[in-house]
């Protein structure tokens, strides 16, 4: 994906390494409560401290932010009863600490840039699969609730924690 594809204000690292284009979803239900999900760790539930968070994932290529946003919210969650809210104005981005380059990310991104989409969830709860993705994926999240936009920067591991805070602020409109 070129940076023409990515549009304007696609950030550029310090280092060498590119950010990963990728989206984050905002979902707000009728009680303006965001949905989280705590990341699985291949066990059913996250062995480690902050693993709450908004869904999110890759932007593949030619893919717009939004289609990328519905499809990775189908396939992490299994909703589909969204409606279209707003885009965040521009890309919020964040850097990997060394660790987690070195053993999970193979060197290949120095971070994420993310477009954050806000969605209101029409659907009822029962809607919600994490445990049985659709179409094969797999399980991304152990377990999930609903809970207050101000209290999402707790919850999400620190080096992420700075954009938590720019997408709850860019958003505290609709959840309020």
């Amino acid at each position: 994906m070129t940076k023409l594809e990515l549009g304007a204000g696609f950030p550029e690292p310090a280092g060498g390494l590119p950010y990963r284009p990728c989206v984050g979803i905002m979902l707000i239900n009728r009680d303006g409560k965001v949905w989280i999900g705590s990341r699985d760790d291949g066990s059913g539930s996250a062995a480690y401290d902050y693993a709450w968070q908004m869904p999110q994932g890759g932007i593949d290529k030619g893919e717009l932010p939004e289609h990328a946003a519905r499809r990775e919210l189908y396939e992490e969650t299994s909703i589909r009863s969204v409606t279209f809210l707003e885009e965040a104005p521009q890309w919020f981005a964040y850097d990997y600490p060394p660790d987690v380059i070195k053993a999970s990310r193979r060197g290949k991104h120095c971070g994420q840039a993310q477009r954050w989409i806000a969605y209101r969830f029409d659907g009822s709860d029962d809607e919600i699969d994490i445990l049985n993705p659709p179409d094969g994926h797999s399980a991304e999240f152990g377990a999930w609730r609903w809970e207050d936009a101000a209290r999402l920067p707790d919850l999400i591991v620190p080096f992420k924690r700075p954009v938590y805070e720019r997408v709850v602020a860019a958003f505290s409109h609709l959840t309020a």
